[in-house]
Order: C-alpha cells, then sequence, then structure tokens
C-alpha cells in the first residue's frame, strides 16, 4: 500500500459542482421540505465550471468532498459523484443530526485535513465558508458560477442544513 502524499483539493458539492437551482424551491415558505430538497439531488445538472475544475485539479491533488448534506444522503451523492466521472475521493457529510452553520462544520473538518496534508484549495459556493477558511489560512476558490436562492442561502447560514 503506497501512502498518498499529494495535496488535497476540497470540493464543496451544491451550487460548485452540482446545479441545485431546480431544487431550491423546496426550501421557500415557512416550511422548508428538506427531505425533497435533498431527494431531488440525484437529478442535479453538474456545473461546467466545477466539473473542469474537479477534473483538472486531480491531475495534481487528491480530491475530497466537503458537503453540508446530511449523512443520511450518501449514497445518492457518491452514486451522483460517479454518474458525472467525476474523480473518486472520500466525501466528507455532516452528521444528521448537526444543525450548525455550514462555516462551522465544514472549518472543523477542513482544519483536521489540514493536520493530515497540504490542502492546496477549498472550492465552495457559500461566502461565509469561503470567508473562515481564508480566515484560518486556506487557500479558497470562490464558486461564482451559480445562482443561489435567497432561501438556498438563508438555509446555509441559519439552518444549517446544507
Amino acid at each position: 500500500m503506497t501512502h498518498e502524499t499529494r495535496p488535497l483539493a476540497v470540493f464543496d458539492l451544491d451550487g460548485t459542482l452540482a446545479d441545485s437551482g431546480h431544487r431550491q424551491h423546496f426550501l421557500q415558505g415557512v416550511r422548508r421540505d428538506w427531505r425533497g430538497f435533498f431527494a431531488a439531488a440525484v437529478d442535479d445538472p453538474p456545473l461546467d465550471e466545477g466539473t473542469r475544475l474537479v477534473l483538472s485539479s486531480a491531475e495534481e491533488c487528491e480530491v475530497r468532498y466537503l458537503t453540508g448534506r446530511p449523512e443520511r444522503c450518501r449514497r445518492d451523492t457518491v452514486a451522483w459523484l460517479a454518474e458525472q466521472g467525476l474523480p473518486e475521493g472520500r466525501v466528507y457529510m455532516r452528521r444528521n443530526d448537526d444543525r450548525r452553520p455550514a462555516r462551522h462544520t465544514k472549518l472543523e473538518i477542513l482544519k483536521r485535513l489540514g493536520r493530515e496534508r497540504q490542502v492546496r484549495m477549498l472550492v465552495d459556493d457559500d461566502e461565509l465558508v469561503c470567508d473562515a477558511a481564508e480566515l484560518a489560512g486556506f487557500t479558497v476558490v470562490r464558486a461564482r458560477w451559480a445562482v443561489a436562492s435567497p432561501a438556498l442561502k438563508d438555509a446555509q447560514e441559519r439552518a444549517g442544513r446544507t
């Protein structure tokens, strides 16, 4: 068994590699439909800019995926990554009962990864996650190629769900 020494390239999913626009309507209104929102993720089209970046990063880096999706979505998420032809890589997800904002959950995992290996970059669309990662000393690529609805931004920060 060879010990991997390549640096890590860490990619978010929703809004970075996966176009979640078609399912953001589940988060509108007072009663958000989280089950519907996550169940519809299997139909996300890939985002071309994110796909190109993850494929080119895989030439020099080991790819890891860091998502705010809950653990119960693992099977569908791993299948979606394979269907898109994206590089294999470990997927880090939030515990099903973890409702902290993504900037906390993701930074905690990112710091742990940084203690094990060099993290060449984090690619994420959540500005608050990006700000926190930069403040902690990580190189960040801000995925600004997808449009997030105000409902999704609120869900990421206040509801701690994605």
